[in-house]
């Protein structure tokens, strides 16, 4: 493969490669709506390292996508709104810059592959002027070198026949194909953060495997650091060096993917691991689900909004919410009885 300058984008100082890709703090979405304001993303902090590979694990609806989509500035006003914090890009507050600034990041600096292809890409534009418009724009690429360039990523991530497929509309694709174009397009521009928020979730599970890694790949071989975005723990144990979990819009815990999974400190995410079906386990063995549902979000409970749900609340539960604190080495959790429930459950990485 042959490489290619990353595209310029709006920056300050750089800061060396000791501070963090990409600094989240206490960042705030809402959504307005008749019945009254949703906070779907609860002031979450987190970072994300050069040439790392960071989890963003959760059911659905507890602000994962949300999240990903307030960091590239693509939350629909209205009815959404990121109503505070900080989105810190190599040092540069993205929430403060110009629309048109952040334009020149998306693509060139965050590369972004969303969760179903075929509503993301143009069904009436073929896959080659889809993949050359972002070549154009953040590399100033056209012609006959932007068709060679669009030519090669296909290549890249797998395709066959690549140049007669430029001239194909999404529909004359599969699944895994659309997926494909979408990396493809993501990595177009060699960004410093590719997001794929669920990536894989349409997709049968061999393909799923193809197409994990092939991001994992190509993110190692171009030192891109990877934000995956999935409710699949199976797909964080195996790919990701941290992980952080969420729960109504906050992070409930975080640390190195060996701390979580080998004594997981927080009830949620015992739950979690506990509704995985286990090789290691008898097939009789019946899983363990986290009983209830999530809360609605314009009526939380009172203190820790798991609560509900927890077999180990306490009276204090009920009272404040836990913050997250650190527990052991990169480990954090928010809970008040953390070390009563840590190591009731773990599991091996392979």
């Amino acid at each position: 493969m042959v490489r290619h300058k990353r595209a310029k984008y709006m920056t300050t100082d750089t800061p060396t490669n000791t501070s963090p890709l990409l600094q989240v703090r206490d960042l705030r979405t809402s959504f307005i709506t008749p019945q009254g304001k949703i906070p779907a993303v609860n002031g979450i902090s987190f970072d994300v390292n050069h040439g790392e590979t960071l989890g963003l694990v959760g059911e659905s609806g507890c602000g994962k996508s949300v999240s990903a989509l307030s960091i590239m500035r693509l939350v629909p006003n209205p009815p959404g709104v990121i109503e505070s914090g900080e989105v810190l890009f190599e040092g540069v507050d993205l929430l403060k810059i110009s629309n048109k600034e952040m334009q020149s990041v998306r693509g060139a600096g965050i590369g972004m592959i969303f969760q179903e292809p075929m509503s993301s890409l143009n069904p009436v534009l073929t896959i080659g002027r889809q993949i050359t418009e972002p070549l154009g724009v953040h590399l100033g690429l056209s012609g006959v070198a932007a068709e060679n360039r669009a030519a090669e990523l296909l290549e890249m991530v797998g395709i066959a026949d690549s140049r007669r497929r430029l001239g194909d509309h999404p529909h004359q694709l599969s699944g895994g194909q659309r997926q494909r174009v979408m990396i493809a397009i993501g990595l177009s521009c060699e960004p410093k953060l590719l997001i794929a928020d669920e990536a894989t979730t349409a997709l049968d599970v061999t393909i799923q495997a193809q197409i994990l890694e092939l991001m994992k790949n190509l993110t190692s071989q171009l030192g891109t650091s990877l934000l995956i975005i999935t409710h699949n723990l199976g797909i964080i144990a195996r790919y990701a060096d941290r992980l952080n979990v969420m729960y109504a819009g906050k992070i409930r815990e975080s640390g190195t993917a060996e701390q979580v999974y080998l004594r997981p400190s927080h009830p949620y995410t015992i739950g979690l691991l506990n509704s995985v079906p286990r090789l290691d386990r008898p097939l009789s063995e019946r899983l363990d689900p986290i009983e209830g549902e999530i809360p609605d979000p314009l009526n939380l409970p009172m203190g820790c909004a798991f609560r509900p749900r927890c077999r180990w609340v306490t009276e204090q539960c009920k009272v404040a919410e836990p913050v997250l604190g650190q527990i052991a080495g990169r480990q954090s959790v928010a809970c008040y009885e953390s070390k009563a429930v840590s190591g009731s459950v773990g599991i091996t990485l392979q």
